[in-house]
């Protein structure tokens, strides 16, 4: 698998990776076999409904009805017209359509998102709720919205239909609307839980909001250290993190709305300020004192404003739930999980859903035509559990993993089959600044799974290089991708199991008719010929040696970062094994600070 001038293409096979199960390729065309799994790793509704064959989700079976109420999933009938734009102003006749026991739960986006908010629509579904509208930023997610029965009004953006990146004048501009919505809402004298689409709710939150009636604005944050080891409200007092805007829930009272106004008003004078940041800034203007003993409310703002932190531990950022995994240390049953700290765009906080199995994708993502494959990581016990948690064993168990994943990135592009990833193993944190390997007083344990991100580059993994330079693509899924219950019982049972072995020991006998209920021997080290060979009964073999080089070593990002030196972050390299001299150091010099490529 290893390049090299003088040998045969992707020459050597890695003693090192155990090639597991390579699954052949399957169309999905019979969704009925697989409809009555329980999609969620926490409770959930069973019996929930599933994607239709063409992406549309389908009703999650009887829900309690109003009788004014029109069913979310419901479809146009057929042959029926697309309303008029102005019928989907947002006005107060709207959204009572939409409302139960006085709260309204909305979400907003541009198609570019549509994906996000089908999934966070259908996590809603699931769990009974129905009081839900989305807002829509262009009108190519209108209708497409509209046609699969999802409640939607026009916010009359008319915003780009593409992503947007984080921080970006568009981005700015999604986050004044969000507040330009908040306060046309709340006049109209309903409770509303306002949502990022980049989140997902697995259990109903209303509930436990109601236990606060007294809070005018309960909120979310970026906290990662615990103030509380139960569903209480975090202590504010120790809270020090930002208060993060993605989750929160207002009541229409007059302090809120005031708040609302002013936040507004803020944002329009200022386009440069960014909505999380003014919202900070105006609940911290007053913070303090408590409200009373019990309810863990404080007052904020103007001195009036009772407002709430929801426990991070339960209403997860990306930190407490894809890295700490806080909940289930502390026993409780998260709300909300929120694809915040994470390092590779809307492509990275999809991955990280796909990884926890909340993202509902449609049935042909599950369908590969070239089919896929997996091994087993092969991890020396030491590399994962010995010694201090430090740089150089963060490394040194990261690097043997990266040496693994290339190899078997190569097999995939060779057999032309998607690579199902393994779990990542760390030893140390990821963030944005300086810090000891993990954050103090957080419950980060060591070593970890971590995200796929904290290693690899996900948007360029998942972009569209020029084929010219960088030679075929190479599909990827997550590493849950077969325990997830989507993934249908017959990609399932459409396996070989490939085990390496010595190439002249008793019973490594290679050959291509294997059945496919039967182990495939294969020699260690074996050259492309010998992979021509064996596999050419299974699937044919491409073989791209210097630009699939030119591909993979782009696949991996940074670790960041180290304390008391700038820069502090340090390049993962793709194929530090061919450079004796390599080791985990920051750059040294401005000329040094580039990836090696």
């Amino acid at each position: 698998m290893e390049v090299s001038s003088s040998r045969p293409l992707f020459v050597t096979i890695y003693a090192t990776v155990l090639v597991g199960v390579i699954f052949s390729s399957f169309y999905v065309s019979v969704l009925c076999l697989w409809g009555s799994h329980d999609f969620s790793p926490v409770d959930r509704k069973p019996n929930s409904s599933h994607l239709a064959a063409e992406g549309a989700f389908l009703a999650p079976g009887p829900q309690p009805q109003r009788k004014w109420l029109k069913p979310v999933w419901e479809v146009p009938p057929t042959g029926s017209k697309m309303p008029p734009l102005k019928a989907f102003r947002l006005t107060k006749e709207l959204v009572q359509r939409r409302v139960k026991d006085n709260i309204i739960i909305v979400t907003f986006g541009n198609y570019a998102f549509m994906d996000f908010i089908l999934s966070w629509v259908k996590h809603l579904t699931d769990l009974g709720l129905d009081n839900l509208l989305v807002g829509a930023m262009d009108t190519k997610l209108l209708e497409a919205l509209y046609w699969k029965g999802v409640p939607v009004f026009d916010m009359g953006s008319h915003m780009s239909t593409i992503d947007v990146g984080w921080g970006s004048p568009t981005f700015h501009k999604m986050g004044r609307e969000k507040v330009i919505l908040i306060d046309a809402i709340l006049p109209f004298g309903y409770e509303l839980l306002m949502c990022d689409t980049d989140m997902v709710w697995i259990k109903n939150p209303l509930p436990y909001l109601a236990r606060f009636p007294e809070a005018d604005v309960l909120t979310s944050t970026d906290q990662v250290v615990p103030t509380v080891i139960d569903d209480r409200l975090d202590i504010w007092q120790q809270v020090g993190a930002a208060y993060n805007i993605g989750i929160f829930h207002w009541r229409p009272t007059d302090s809120a709305k005031k708040l609302a106004k002013e936040w507004k008003d803020m944002l329009l004078a200022d386009d440069k300020i960014w909505d999380q940041n003014g919202f900070n800034e105006l609940v911290h203007r007053q913070l303090g004192p408590s409200f009373d003993e019990d309810s863990g409310l404080v007052y904020a703002y103007d001195g009036n404003l009772k407002l709430g932190l929801l426990p991070a531990s339960i209403f997860c950022s990306g930190h407490t739930y894809f890295v700490q995994a806080m909940y289930q240390q502390l026993r409780l049953e998260p709300y909300a999980v929120h694809t915040t700290f994470q390092y590779a765009g809307t492509e990275g906080k999809r991955h990280r859903l796909r990884e926890a199995m909340v993202f509902y994708d449609p049935p042909e993502y599950y369908d590969s035509p070239g089919g896929f494959l997996t091994f087993k990581p092969s991890i020396p016990k030491s590399l994962l559990l010995d010694g201090a948690h430090n740089i150089e064993s963060h490394f040194s168990l990261v690097n043997y993993q990266i040496k693994q994943i290339r190899t078997a990135l190569a097999i995939a592009a060779l057999l032309n089959r998607t690579l199902v990833m393994p779990p990542l193993w760390c030893r140390l944190d990821r963030l944005w600044f300086p810090h000891p390997g993990v954050l103090p007083g957080s419950m980060t344990r060591q070593p970890f799974i971590c995200p796929l991100d904290h290693v690899f580059e996900v948007n360029v993994m998942l972009k569209a290089l020029p084929k010219e330079e960088y030679g075929p693509g190479i599909s990827m899924r997550e590493y849950s991708f077969f325990d997830n219950p989507l993934m249908p019982r017959q990609v399932k049972e459409s396996w070989l199991n490939v085990q390496l072995c010595q190439e002249g020991s008793q019973n490594c006998i290679v050959s291509n008719s294997t059945s496919r209920l039967e182990v495939l021997k294969f020699p260690k080290r074996s050259t492309e010929d010998k992979f021509v060979t064996v596999f050419s009964a299974f699937k044919d073999v491409k073989t791209r040696e210097e630009k699939f080089k030119n591909r993979v070593k782009r696949y991996v990002g940074i670790w960041c970062c180290v304390e008391n030196h700038t820069p502090g972050h340090i390049y993962y390299d793709m194929y530090w094994d061919e450079k004796p001299s390599w080791k985990p150091l920051p750059p040294q010099t401005p000329e040094d600070d580039h990836p090696p490529w």
